[in-house]
Order: C-alpha cells, then structure tokens, then sequence
C-alpha cells in the first residue's frame, strides 16, 4: 500500500499492489525491487493530476455568467466593477452571485469563490 501527500487534510489517497494468483510474497517483493520506484512516481504524478482536475457537482453546474462573476469577486472586484467590466447592471450580477451560491449550497459570496476554488474551477478554461 502506498498512500499520497494531499493538499488538505479533507483528503486522503492510496494505491494498493496487487499481485496476480500465482505469485509468492518473494516474487512480490523482488518485482517491487525492481519497478517500485517507477511506480510510485508513476502514481504520484497521476494522484496530482487527479486531484487538479475540475471537479463537478452533478445536477448543480454554474452557468458560464456565474462562474465569470464569483472569478471577478475572486479577484477582488466590486459589484460595481463586475458590472462595469461585463456590461451589466448591478443588479444582475447581484442575481449571478445569488444563482451561485444557491448551485454551490453556500451562504455568503465569499464561501461560493472558495467552494469553486476548491472544486478546482476558479478560473478553469471549458474545453
């Protein structure tokens, strides 16, 4: 078993070495001499690929509107200046920043640009 560094305590990771029928614990082991190195630079760098990738809350995805607003909030733009930038009235990013916290299940502004932040879509580029 080898288990992975994560970026929070909230998650843990691991992969486990299996062997096929057959083998003994000895011809394990002289294959884990051989490539357990490999392995596990192997995994670590899929493990950190893994845990960068964007991850999506099914039935509750933010519409492209509300994921540019709580980016502009990230980066420490007012309602206002949200307004200005995108050519909307304040109002309308006010119902942009309400719509998303209600799709992420947060109260406040803030609590919604770290929620997406954490899921890994605070300034993602849709492909």
């Amino acid at each position: 078993m080898v288990s992975f560094k994560s970026l929070s305590y909230r998650m843990k990771s691991a992969i486990a070495l299996c062997a096929r029928e057959g083998l003994t614990q000895n011809d394990v082991e002289a294959i884990w001499a051989d490539y357990g190195q490999t392995l596990v630079v192997m995994n670590n760098v899929m493990h950190l690929k893994l845990q960068s990738l964007p991850q999506y809350n099914p039935g509750r995805e933010l519409t492209g509107r509300q994921k540019e607003v709580l980016e502009w909030v990230g980066d420490g733009k007012t309602t206002q200046d949200i307004a200005t930038i995108m050519g909307l009235t304040p109002p309308t990013v006010e119902k942009h920043l309400r719509a998303a916290r209600e799709n992420l299940n947060v109260d406040t502004t803030a609590q919604a640009v770290l929620k997406l932040a954490l899921l890994n879509q605070m300034f993602a580029v849709d492909l």
